[in-house]
C-alpha cells in the first residue's frame, strides 16, 4: 500500500511539471509569434504568465524535496525526483527566454518592419522543436528521443553564429539599422539558450532512464 501511494505521487509530481511546461511552452510560442506578428499584446500575455510559472517551480521544487525526505527513494525513483528538479529548474529559464523576446520585440515595434539577413523564425522553430521534443522524450521515459535532441543542438548554435556574423556587419554597413539589428541579435541568443535548455532537459531524461550522466558530452566508459 505504501509503494503504491509513493508511486501517485510520483505521478502527481510528474504532472504538475507538464502543466509547467504548458504554460512555459505557450510563452515561447507567443513570444516568437509576436515577433513575426510584432503584436505587443501577445507580448503582454508572455509578462502575464511569468508569476504563474515561477509559482508553479516553487511549488514543484518543495514537492520533490517534500518526496526525497519523507519516502527516501532509491536508485530509478531517486533519479525520477532530481530529474524533475533540474528539468523544472530549466522549464522556468525558458519561460525568462520568452518573456526577455518579448520585451525585445516591443522595443522593434518602435521601428519599421526592415529585412534582416538572419531567419529568425527558422531558429524559433528549430528550438521549439527541440524543447517538444525533449518534454515527449520525458513522458515517454523515452531515452533514445531525448538522445536525438542533443544532435538538434549544434543546428541551433550555427544558426546563431551565423545571426552574430551576419547582424553584426549590417550594425557596421548600415548603422541606421543598429537598434533594430541589435534587438534581433539578441533575440537570436535568447532563442539559442532556449535550444540548450531544451539540451539539458534531454540530457536529464536519459539521466532518469538509463543512470547516465552525459551533460559536457560525458559518458561512462564501458566494461
Amino acid at each position: 500500500m505504501m509503494r503504491i501511494n509513493f508511486q501517485q505521487k510520483l505521478d502527481e509530481l510528474k504532472e504538475r511539471l507538464l502543466v509547467m511546461a504548458g504554460l512555459v511552452e505557450q510563452a515561447i510560442q507567443r513570444a516568437t509569434e509576436a515577433y513575426s506578428t510584432r503584436d505587443t499584446e501577445l507580448c503582454e500575455l508572455v509578462k502575464l504568465s511569468e508569476p504563474a510559472i515561477n509559482r508553479m517551480e516553487r511549488e514543484i521544487d518543495q514537492a520533490a524535496l517534500d518526496l526525497l525526505a519523507m519516502e527516501q527513494p532509491m536508485a530509478v525513483d531517486l533519479r525520477f525526483i532530481i530529474a524533475v528538479i533540474r528539468i523544472n529548474a530549466d522549464l522556468e529559464r525558458v519561460g525568462d527566454q520568452a518573456v526577455g523576446i518579448a520585451g525585445r520585440v516591443k522595443d522593434l515595434g518602435m521601428f519599421a518592419n526592415l529585412d534582416i539577413p538572419v531567419d529568425i523564425p527558422k531558429l524559433a522553430s528549430l528550438s521549439q522543436a527541440m524543447v517538444r521534443k525533449a518534454l515527449q522524450a520525458f513522458i515517454e521515459g523515452d531515452a533514445d528521443l531525448a538522445q536525438s535532441v542533443l544532435t538538434l543542438d549544434d543546428q541551433v548554435d550555427e544558426m546563431n553564429r551565423e545571426a552574430f556574423r551576419s547582424l553584426g556587419e549590417l550594425i557596421k554597413t548600415k548603422p541606421e539599422m543598429s537598434s533594430q539589428a541589435l534587438n534581433a541579435l539578441i533575440i537570436s541568443r535568447n532563442l539559442e539558450r532556449v535550444g540548450d535548455h531544451a539540451t539539458n532537459i534531454a540530457e536529464d531524461v536519459i539521466f532518469w532512464v538509463r543512470g547516465a550522466d552525459v551533460r559536457h558530452g560525458w559518458a561512462p566508459e564501458e566494461d
